[in-house]
C-alpha cells in the first residue's frame, strides 16, 4: 500500500521534483511583479464589472446573449480574485504552504479558466444558432439561460475540484509533475487535451459561422445597394473574427501544450522557464475580453461611459441608437449578425416571416 503525504508541507514535494520557486524573487523584483499584478488585477475588476453593471442598467441588452456576456465578464472578475490570490501565495512563500492552500490556490486558476472557456464555447453555439435563423437573439428563454450559466459555473468547480477530489498523486508521488507537483501527470494531460478539444470546437463553430456569412455577403452585394457592401466587408468579418480566435490562441494555447508537455513528462522542453509567462499570458485574455467583445459595441461604451462619468446623455442619441441593434456580436461574429440584420432592414434576406422573428427577437 502506498503512503499518503496529506501532512506534508509543499516544501516536501518541490524539493522532491526539484521545481524552482523562485527563492531569488526578492528586492526590485518582487516589488516589480507586484506592482504589475496589482495594476493588472484593478483593471481586470474595473473593466468587468463595468460589463455586467451596463448589462444590468441598459434594458436593451436584456437578451440571452447580454446574460453570456455578463457571466464571461463575471468569470473574467473571478481570475482576478484567483490571480491576487496566487500574488500572495507564489514565489518564496510557495514552499510554505499547506497542501489544502495549494489546492486552494491551484483550483481557483483552473475554476476561473475552465469558466471563461465554456462561457465562450456557449456564446458561440448562441451565435451559430442565432445567424444560421438569421435573427439578431435567439429563441433561449431566461430559465434556459440560467441553466447553462449554473451549468457553466459547476463544470468549473468540478474541474478545479477535481485533483482535491483524489486525482492527485498524495499517494503516488512518482506519478507527481514537474510544473504542479501534488497534481498527477494523467490529470494535467486529461486538462491540457480537454481544453484543446474544447477551443477546436470554437474555432470550428466560429469558421461555419464566418463561412454562412459569407454567402450571404455574396447573394446580398448583387442585389442591395454598394454602401452595404462598402460598409459590411467579408474582409472586415474575417479581421473580426481572426481578432477573437487570435486573443484566444495566443493567450490559451502556450500554457495549454506547455502543461501537456509536463503531464508527458517531457525534460528537456524547458518548461520551468516559461511557466510564469504563460500563466500571465493565459489570464491576460481576462483583460483582453472586455475590451474585444464588449467596447467595440457602440451602446455598450456609451452605457460604460454614462456610468463613469455620471451623467445623463441626451435620450435622442437612445432613440437614434436603437435603429441599429448593439452589436456585441463581435465577440464571436459581432460584424456578421450586424451585416444579417442591415439585410432584414432592406428585405433582401429573410421573407416576412424573418421580418416578424426580428420583431419578436
Amino acid at each position: 500500500m502506498n503512503e499518503c503525504y496529506y501532512d506534508k508541507r509543499m516544501d516536501f514535494f518541490y524539493n522532491r521534483t526539484k521545481t524552482d520557486t523562485a527563492d531569488e524573487w526578492t528586492g526590485p523584483q518582487l516589488i516589480g511583479v507586484l506592482c504589475f499584478g496589482t495594476f493588472f488585477c484593478l483593471f481586470i475588476f474595473i473593466s468587468n464589472s463595468l460589463v455586467i453593471a451596463a448589462v444590468v442598467k441598459n434594458k436593451r441588452f436584456h437578451f440571452p446573449f447580454y446574460y453570456l456576456l455578463a457571466n464571461l465578464a463575471a468569470a473574467d472578475f473571478f481570475a482576478g480574485i484567483a490571480y491576487v490570490f496566487l500574488m500572495f501565495n507564489t514565489g518564496p512563500v510557495s514552499k510554505t504552504l499547506t497542501v489544502n492552500r495549494w489546492f486552494l490556490r491551484q483550483g481557483l486558476l483552473d475554476t476561473s479558466l475552465t469558466a471563461s472557456l465554456v462561457n465562450l464555447l456557449v456564446i458561440a453555439v448562441e451565435r451559430h444558432m442565432s445567424i444560421m435563423r438569421m435573427k439578431i437573439h435567439s429563441n433561449l428563454t431566461k430559465k434556459r439561460v440560467t441553466f447553462l450559466i449554473i451549468s457553466i459555473w459547476a463544470i468549473a468547480i468540478f474541474m478545479g475540484a477535481v485533483p482535491t477530489l483524489g486525482w492527485n498523486c498524495l499517494c503516488d508521488i512518482n506519478v507527481c509533475s514537474s510544473l504542479a507537483p501534488i497534481y498527477s501527470r494523467s490529470y494535467l494531460v486529461f486538462w491540457s487535451v480537454l481544453n484543446l478539444v474544447v477551443f477546436f470546437i470554437m474555432v470550428v463553430v466560429y469558421i461555419r459561422i464566418y463561412m454562412y456569412v459569407q454567402r450571404k455577403t455574396n447573394v446580398l452585394s448583387s442585389h442591395t445597394s454598394g454602401s452595404i457592401s462598402r460598409r459590411r466587408t467579408p474582409v472586415k468579418l474575417m479581421k473580426t473574427v481572426m481578432t477573437v480566435l487570435g486573443a484566444f490562441v495566443v493567450c490559451w494555447t502556450p500554457g495549454l501544450v506547455v502543461l501537456l508537455l509536463d503531464g508527458l513528462k517531457c525534460t528537456d522542453c524547458g518548461i520551468q522557464n516559461v511557466k510564469r509567462w504563460f500563466l500571465l499570458l493565459a489570464l491576460l485574455n481576462s483583460v483582453m475580453n472586455p475590451i474585444i467583445y464588449s467596447y467595440k459595441d457602440d451602446e455598450m461604451w456609451a452605457t460604460m461611459k454614462r456610468m463613469i462619468c455620471c451623467s445623463s446623455e441626451d435620450k435622442s442619441q437612445e432613440r437614434r441608437s436603437s435603429r441599429i441593434p448593439s452589436t456585441v456580436l463581435c465577440r464571436s461574429t459581432d460584424i456578421s449578425g450586424h451585416y444579417i440584420e442591415d439585410g432584414i432592414i432592406q428585405g433582401t434576406i429573410c421573407g416576412k416571416g424573418d421580418l416578424g422573428d426580428k420583431g419578436n427577437s
